[in-house]
C-alpha cells in the first residue's frame, strides 16, 4: 500500500439528521490511532478538511444546504487530488455520504477509468429532480455519472465521470423508483441482500472486484455504515432493516483489503448522537483498522 493520508471531514449537512459531523472526532477519541498502531498501520499524514476559503459555487442546486455541501466537496476534491498526485493512499473519514462527490472529483482527475465499490443500504443515485428528501447525500453516484445538474467538474476542474459499468452496489435494499429504473436501464451491477444471502459475501466481493476493476485503472471503496443492519450499527441517520451482519461487513472489508487492488477509500454516515453505547462507532473503528491492516499484510 502507498503511504496513507487520512483526510478527516467533520461535515454532516448533506444528511437530513444532524450528528455525522461528529464522527471523525468521536472515533479518534475512542482510540482509532492506538488501534491502527496495534495493527502496524502508520498514517503518513492527517489532514482536517474544511470548506473555509472555498469560493462560492458556480452552480446553484435546489437542494438542502447545497452551497455548504458543494464548497466542502470542492475542498475535499482538492485535498484528494493532492494526495493521489503525491503517490499516497487517500482515506476519507466522514461525515455524511455527500462527501463522496468531493472524493470522486479528486480521484477522477487522476484515474480516467475509476471503478467504484459502493457498500450501502442505498444507491445514492437520485438527481436533484428525483430526490424525495432534498438531501445531498442521496445524489453522489448520479453526479459522478454525469446524470445530474451538478457535476464532479463543478467541484474540481478536470474531474471526470464514472462509467455505469464500473460501479458495483453491495447491500442495497432501500432504492427509490427513479434509482431502480436507472439501475435496470444501465445494467449497473447491484448485489442486494438476497444475492448476498444466496451467494455468500466471499463470492460477492470476488465478483465485485472483477466487475469494478477489470476495466479500471483504480478502485475506490465507499463504505456507508448503514449497509450494516441497525441491530448491530444503530448509530446512523438512515437505518434500514435487513442489512449486512457485522461479521459479513468484516469479511467484506478484509477481502477488499487483502486484494491489494483498492486505491482509495472512504467511511461515512456514523452518527454518534444516534448511537447506543458507541456500538456503531466502535464497529466503524474496527472495520477501518481491519481494512488498512489487511491492505498492508
Amino acid at each position: 500500500m502507498n503511504k496513507l493520508t487520512l483526510l478527516s471531514v467533520p461535515f454532516g449537512l448533506g444528511a437530513g439528521t444532524p450528528g455525522s459531523e461528529q464522527a471523525p472526532g468521536h472515533i479518534y477519541q475512542l482510540g482509532l490511532f492506538q488501534m491502527l498502531q496495534q495493527h502496524g498501520c502508520t498514517i503518513n499524514k492527517l489532514k482536517d478538511v474544511i470548506n473555509a476559503g472555498m469560493p462560492s459555487p458556480v452552480i446553484q442546486v435546489p437542494m438542502n444546504h447545497s452551497d455548504e455541501v458543494i464548497r466542502t466537496g470542492m475542498a475535499l476534491a482538492r485535498a484528494v487530488k493532492e494526495v493521489v498526485a503525491a503517490g499516497q493512499f487517500p482515506f476519507v473519514l466522514g461525515g455524511d455520504h455527500s462527501l463522496a462527490m468531493g472524493t470522486l472529483a479528486g480521484l477522477t482527475s487522476h484515474y480516467k477509468k475509476l471503478g467504484v465499490i459502493w457498500i450501502d443500504a442505498h444507491a445514492d443515485m437520485n438527481t436533484e429532480l428525483t430526490s424525495p428528501s432534498g438531501n445531498m447525500h442521496g445524489i453522489p453516484l448520479a453526479v459522478a455519472q454525469g446524470r445530474a445538474q451538478l457535476s464532479l467538474s463543478h467541484l474540481l476542474p478536470g474531474a471526470g465521470t464514472i462509467a455505469p459499468g464500473n460501479i458495483v452496489l453491495i447491500g442495497a435494499r432501500d432504492l427509490d423508483p427513479a434509482e431502480e429504473a436507472f439501475i435496470q436501464a444501465e445494467g449497473i451491477s447491484c448485489f442486494r441482500m438476497a444475492d448476498i444471502r444466496r451467494l455468500g459475501i466471499h463470492a460477492v466481493i470476488t465478483e465485485a472486484l472483477r466487475m469494478a476493476g477489470d476495466a479500471a485503472d483504480g478502485i475506490h471503496l465507499s463504505f456507508d455504515i448503514d449497509s450494516v443492519d441497525p441491530s448491530e450499527a444503530p448509530g446512523t441517520g438512515t437505518p434500514v432493516q435487513g442489512g449486512l451482519t457485522a461479521e459479513e461487513a468484516r469479511e467484506a472489508i478484509r477481502l477488499l483489503g487483502i486484494s491489494k487492488r483498492m486505491t482509495s477509500a472512504e467511511f461515512v454516515e456514523v452518527n454518534p448522537l444516534l448511537d447506543h453505547r458507541d456500538q456503531t462507532s466502535l464497529l466503524a473503528m474496527e472495520l477501518i483498522a481491519l481494512f488498512l491492516s489487511s491492505m498492508k499484510s
